[in-house]
């Protein structure tokens, strides 16, 4: 009995201090709305599958060391236990159904999918060709090279195209990745929430010059991005 007591208490600290891992491991807001959607997302389903990650083995290695003098005695048949059946059965049904839940209200959001075009989004032409980056900004008739800026806590959308073959458009620090079609778009939606540099790489192997196809997203004030169209515009 005190075995079992000792074993159901030491399972029961592993679980307790394992529910600790996600706050320490947690990101904290993110430097967009997309990426910090994702984070979320991530702490959320961590906090579900380290505690029974930790359980499940803390009952494994337990249940090997109490019996371990067991096996000399020859194996004993089981039992059925219907309680346990519909226990861990509803348990599982309830952790699927939840990360269900939590994954469709993340995806649903359109800074995750895109779900269409938005009145207020600031659009942006993202155009890769071999091995470089073009941004056009078509209401405000501005195009640069390889140097994407937006302003920050304002909603933007990137119509994200090719005008050869297969690239992808990535930026890890903002949460945010999109393939590069010729002949097509896809899209983006996001909102900046920090000012700063953020290197943006292609993803997808496009040849020879691929490790050199890189850019930069600078997010700046509100009141900088609209200085820096108006040197573009000079």
């Amino acid at each position: 009995m005190t075995e079992t007591r000792n074993g159901l208490v030491a399972t029961l600290v592993v679980v307790g201090l394992a529910t600790l891992v996600p706050s320490v491991a947690a990101q904290t807001g993110g430097s967009s709305t997309t990426d910090g959607l994702i984070w979320g997302l991530n702490t959320e389903l961590l906090a579900v599958a380290i505690p029974i990650t930790i359980l499940v083995e803390a009952i494994l290695f337990y249940t090997v060391w109490r019996f371990r003098a067991a096996k000399s005695e020859g194996a004993k048949p089981t039992q059925e236990n219907r309680r346990l059946e519909v226990t861990w059965t509803v348990t599982t049904a309830i952790v699927l159904l939840f990360v269900g839940v939590a994954s469709y209200g993340v995806l649903a959001q359109d800074h995750v999918t895109d779900t269409g075009p938005s009145e207020d989004a600031l659009e942006v032409d993202v155009i890769a060709e071999k091995y470089s980056w073009t941004f056009h900004y078509p209401e405000q008739n501005v195009t640069t090279m390889d140097t994407l800026v937006l302003p920050v806590d304002q909603e933007v959308r990137l119509n994200v195209t090719s005008t050869d073959w297969i690239h992808s458009f990535h930026v890890p620090d903002m949460g945010l990745k999109q393939d590069a079609f010729p002949g097509g778009s896809n899209h983006l939606t996001t909102e900046p929430t920090e000012t700063g540099s953020y290197q943006l790489y292609c993803a997808e192997f496009c040849g020879v010059g691929h490790s050199s196809m890189l850019g930069t997203v600078e997010v700046k004030s509100q009141e900088g991005f609209q200085d820096w169209l108006d040197q573009q515009s000079e």
